[in-house]
């Protein structure tokens, strides 16, 4: 309601702003067939820029921080911001502007957003129409990460232990700056912002904004250190390869020498930072450097390469590639190799860069025993298994290490496409059991995935009967699950027995009775072949069994102790 206010606000004063009844006329035509906002914001805008100096020049930066912070700012993280005065040293809590005020100066183009009370412009097209004239906001993310460093640099803020558990909320800017004054430095880098910058690194490790950093934007596994302790050895070195602004790189090499095979609390050189963020103009400064080793593994045994395979940063593995020091082999302490780990993400890429050489197995399996087709095929990843099946020297039917081939793989996480791909292959084999005896068909119909039941059936060499190490069938994995569609595809063959028991007995009648699902157990009623009277070696039948869980009303464990 309120920018829906501001809106018409904003258009009767560009109805007004007309000199003539005429114009004003055809100012409100344009207003009413939607045209002419444009015109509306630049009349407000050219409002702002003739109030007093200081009032015009407050408001233009509510637009500019309102417009171009990487996130929406709080009500006082935004009065913060904009209380930072240029070269000050200290925190003046006089000078912080009130929300009034800054309202007030930018004539109605923002607002607050009640429910989260956050800025925001007034609405959208405002920032479709900021964002063409950029003559409007010289330099807007230099001066953002002026105010960020200046804030981070303030005698009260460097005073504030890194150990603590939480900052005080009397430091309502903190968190933004931390976070974000390096994505602005590195989209645009004054001399002025270098020298800010290079103060707040030269302690890095000792400053509570290198916490606050790696706690808020760093995955949670990638955080040894709860919210009491430092984060040690994350040193000015990691924090600018974290935001990977190159000018402060370069910068703070030539103001001292620094260790760049260093290591933080997770094991990362600043060369891993880099490569996980995708700052290849970094890396090339990195790899530049005496003494440094692009092979140097975090304590999760991830290499540099590594990082930049699985975060799809195919420059950099070029760049790292190109050097003969850089092995593309490893594996890390869980055993998956860089194969696997762009094959688990999709990076089809990456995948064609390291078939290109001659020193990369693509049969090379991981602790698990999982190859990269292995990888593309359990994650549905069409391309990549079509890249490596016009290899000759893949091969399809290689098992994992629980004896599960990539066939198995697709058909058990329901990718068909794959299926299709493989079963087009003459050397491909449908029925390989893994080490509990299941198929492909054991597995889909396990899984509910019904179309490649169907799939595998159209073939005339899979055999629907086959029992795994617990005497299951692919029709009784179908009926526990309570899958009827499969069921009844299954159903619809005439070499699949409906009375075949497992160990303990169980019919498929009996599965389906006991996991209550009566869809499944009507299905298996209707024909006259299931014997609904056959005991398991517990002596229940499928309607004790029915019996037994009350499936009208709920069930309950299983009074035998097998399941």
């Amino acid at each position: 309601m309120i920018s829906s206010f501001l809106l018409v606000s904003l258009k009767i004063d560009a109805i007004l702003g007309e000199l003539t009844l005429h114009q004003r006329r055809k100012k409100l035509d344009e207003m009413a067939k939607g045209d002419g906002l444009g015109d509306a914001y630049a009349a407000t805008l050219s409002r702002v820029q003739e109030q007093a100096r200081s009032r015009s020049k407050l408001g233009m930066q509510v637009l500019i921080w309102v417009s171009h912070s990487e996130r929406p700012l709080r009500v006082d993280e935004l009065c913060h911001a904009l209380g930072v005065e240029e070269g000050s040293g200290d925190l003046n809590i006089q000078n912080i502007p009130q929300i009034e005020t800054l309202l007030a100066c930018s004539l109605g183009l923002v607002t607050i957003e009640k429910s989260s009370s956050t800025v925001r412009l007034v609405h959208y097209t405002l920032q479709e129409y900021l964002s063409r004239d950029l003559s409007l906001f010289p330099n807007p993310h230099s001066m953002i990460a002026a105010a960020c460093l200046t804030y981070l640099n303030f005698t009260q803020v460097r005073a504030i232990s890194p150990a603590v558990h939480s900052v005080p909320q009397s430091f309502a800017f903190i968190e933004y700056a931390s976070c974000h004054w390096g994505t602005h430095a590195r989209r645009e880098t004054a001399e002025a912002v270098k020298a800010l910058a290079l103060k707040l690194l030269d302690r890095y490790d000792q400053h509570i904004s290198s916490k606050i950093l790696l706690l808020r934007d760093v995955d949670i596994w990638d955080q040894p250190f709860d919210e009491r302790d430092c984060p040690g050895g994350f040193t000015g070195l990691h924090g600018a390869a974290y935001f990977g602004c190159v000018e402060i790189i370069v910068a703070l090499l030539k103001m001292r020498k620094w260790d760049v095979q260093a290591t933080n609390f997770h094991g990362n050189t600043a060369l891993v930072w880099v490569a996980r963020g995708g700052h290849s103009r970094v890396v090339g400064v990195l790899l530049e450097q005496n003494g440094v080793d692009p092979n140097t593994a975090d304590e999760h045994g991830r290499t540099p390469l590594s990082w930049a395979a699985e975060c799809g940063r195919e420059g950099i593995v070029r760049m790292l590639l190109e050097r003969n020091d850089v092995d593309p082999n490893t594996t890390d302490r869980y055993g998956q190799t860089l194969l696997s780990w762009v094959a688990e993400c999709g990076y089809e890429g990456i995948v064609r860069i390291l078939l290109e050489r001659n020193d990369v197995d693509p049969n090379t399996a991981d602790k698990d025993g999982r190859t990269l087709l292995s990888w593309a095929a359990g994650n549905g990843h069409e391309d990549i298994i079509r890249i490596l099946l016009e290899r000759n020297v893949v091969d399809p039917n290689t098992a994992d290490g629980g004896g599960r081939t990539p066939l198995s793989r697709a058909a058990g996480d329901g990718h068909e496409g794959i299926v299709r791909i493989l079963l087009e292959r003459s050397d491909v084999n449908p029925n390989t059991t893994d080490e509990y005896g299941q198929t492909p068909l054991s597995w889909a119909a396990d899984c509910g995935h019904e179309v490649i039941v169907r799939i595998l059936l159209e073939r005339n060499d899979v055999d629907p009967n086959t029992t795994d190490r617990y005497g299951q069938t692919p029709l009784s994995w179908a009926a526990e699950c309570g899958y009827e569609g499969i069921v009844r595809i299954l159903l619809e063959r005439n070499d699949v027995n409906p009375n075949t028991a497992d160990e303990d007995g169980r019919t498929p009648l009996s599965r389906a009775a006991m996991g209550g699902h009566e869809g499944v157990v009507g299905v298996l009623l209707e024909r006259n072949d299931v014997n609904p009277n056959i005991a398991d070696k517990y002596g229940q039948t499928p309607l004790l069994w029915a019996a037994e869980y009350r499936h009208e009303g709920g069930g309950r464990e299983d009074p035998t102790g097998t399941e």
